[in-house]
């Protein structure tokens, strides 16, 4: 890996726009971009052209030259410092680059510094993007219609609605064969008559002045960010999953450092995993899904079992039922039970024919569900909605079952008599 350079005062302005000449690379604005010089330029001094002030706190300058990158290209922007204040953000402002910063800076020159970890890594996710959309253009024909580096994981979306484990690891393994070639990534400038002669993976994006990325040997794209000057540098390039959007995929991908820190935290859990299942670690998805299913064979004997005493309880509380006339009343409150518990016994309770189901629950707050059977001329939500009413709640449903509450729990049992009340009332009238 090279090392951090510094890109200093040494460098003067006069001698980077005798260099764009020499090697044809543009003066794109009154900026200096010299990034485009050398990636690996970590430290720099230019002169202060201009001062936005901003409307939050933070404030514009635009320098004469910089080493900042500004987001782009589907690239976030460096950080960094000018003198000692923290730079937020970068932006390409029609031409100009702004660096946004906390504060004020006086005097007329600064010094820049950019966060060279932060630099680094986007270098290698942007030149592994390369390298892995020349792969999958070579091994599936599939060509890359979007990008995105995000802060922990980057992704490209492909032109094909489906890929499967066996291409994505062909296209993987070749992009690692270019890794591990080391092959030179070189910069050029070019204008649009010129590209009659250069195979593109993909058209530029402006109409002049266009700066052309190439892996040597592999790849040739036009594109403006920072990229490794060796794809050894790019280190690992893992394709991490996938999934359809439409006709397209998005691949989410890991490349170097990113790729190393996931491996070590993935390979950690698959040895605790396989330290707790008492297997080898290659053991572990058999003993994972084993037990997976083994928790779904549980998980649907208890429901059964839960069924059963279910229907053994709702034949109780029917043969303790108090009798009106033709009809079972059930009235029960239950000391905090489960809601879901409670509304599949009213339904058990109401099943049959002649019985209405006042059940309520008295936790922390009261709640309470009404059931009837479809030959009981009672209305449940009507009920429901005039006991709620009552004690500051709210309910409402269907006329054979509803559901209510918003009331303190202690209240229930005084509920339960209101509605058993109103329900003889109706029956009197």
């Amino acid at each position: 890996m090279h090392n951090a350079i510094m890109c200093a005062a040494s460098v003067e302005a006069t001698a980077c726009v005798e260099h764009c000449h020499r090697t044809r690379e543009p003066l794109l604005s009154m900026t200096l971009r010299l990034y485009y010089e050398d990636a690996y330029c970590t430290e720099f001094d230019a002169r202060i052209v201009r001062a936005i002030r901003g409307t939050t706190g933070a404030n514009g300058i635009v320098l004469d030259r910089t080493c900042f990158y500004p987001t782009s290209g589907g690239q976030p922007n460096d950080l960094g410092f000018l003198d000692s204040h923290p730079v937020l953000d970068v932006a390409d402002d029609q031409n100009e680059i702004v660096h946004w910063i906390a504060g004020d800076l006086q005097g007329p020159s600064v010094h820049g510094r950019i966060d060279w970890a932060r630099r680094f890594d986007h270098m290698q996710q942007h030149t592994g993007q390369h390298i892995l959309s020349q792969a999958f253009l070579k091994s599936l024909n599939a060509q890359t219609v979007s990008f995105h580096l995000g802060e922990e994981l980057s992704t490209i979306d492909i032109d094909r609605p489906t890929l499967d484990a066996a291409q994505a690891d062909e296209v993987e393994d070749l992009a690692n064969q270019v890794v591990f070639a080391d092959r030179p990534v070189l910069t050029s400038w070019a204008q649009p008559g010129e590209l009659s002669t250069v195979d593109l993976r993909k058209a530029p994006t402006v109409e002049k002045d266009i700066r052309i990325v190439e892996v040597e040997g592999f790849d040739r794209s036009p594109c403006g960010g920072t990229h490794c000057s060796r794809t050894g540098e790019v280190g690992p390039i893992a394709i991490r999953k996938w999934e359809r959007r439409a006709q397209e995929v998005r691949v989410e991908f890991l490349c170097g450092w990113r790729a190393v820190r996931d491996y070590r935290w993935k390979t950690a859990a698959i040895n605790q995993l396989a330290l707790a299942f008492s297997v080898k670690d290659r053991e572990l998805p058999t003993a994972v899904l084993r037990l997976i299913q083994e928790a779904t064979d549980s998980r649907r004997e208890a429901e059964r079992l839960r069924d059963e005493l279910l229907e053994a309880e709702a034949a109780k509380l029917l043969a303790e039922a108090t009798s009106w006339n033709d009809t079972q009343v059930v009235r029960r409150a239950f000391d905090d039970r489960d809601p879901q518990q409670v509304r599949k016994l009213a339904s058990l309770l109401t099943s049959g024919h002649g019985t209405i189901a006042l059940l309520g629950i008295s936790g922390n707050d009261g709640r309470l569900v009404f059931a009837c059977t479809e030959d009981s001329s009672a209305d449940m939500a009507e009920l429901m909605k005039q006991t709620c009413l009552a004690f500051g709640g709210k309910g409402g449903g269907q006329r054979r079952m509803s559901q209510g509450g918003g009331f303190p729990g202690g209240m229930v049992t005084k509920a339960l008599d209101l509605a058993s009340e109103m329900l003889r009332a109706k029956r009197r009238t």
